[in-house]
């Protein structure tokens, strides 16, 4: 990835998910890094990170999103994405039984 923004290593959370950048009048779709981290020492908040690969967009610069999350935010999140790959988990079971 070009000009990354973020540091990748072997502690990054998600280096290669698929990931889009959308506006109102386009949609551009690149790999991405997905990074979930907090301060080393006296951690206060949860930094939740996404860069797309810069060379796969047209129509934004490159950049960086982040969010700050409290701990609780954080869990709620959390939550939400257990959530939803439950869901995902019954779907594709359900599909596997109906082959």
């Amino acid at each position: 990835m070009p000009n990354r923004l973020l540091k990748v290593n072997a502690y990054t959370t998600l280096d290669l998910v698929d990931a889009a950048a959308r506006g109102h009048d386009f949609q551009d779709e690149a790999v991405a890094v997905l990074n979930v981290t907090s301060p080393r020492e006296n951690p206060d908040h949860v930094k939740l990170q996404l860069e797309l690969d810069n060379s796969g967009l047209e129509s934004v610069p490159a950049h960086a999103d982040e969010v700050t999350l409290s701990a609780a935010e954080a869990r709620t999140v959390a939550d939400a994405l257990n959530s939803h790959a439950a869901k995902v988990e019954a779907a594709e079971a359900d599909g596997e039984d109906a082959e």
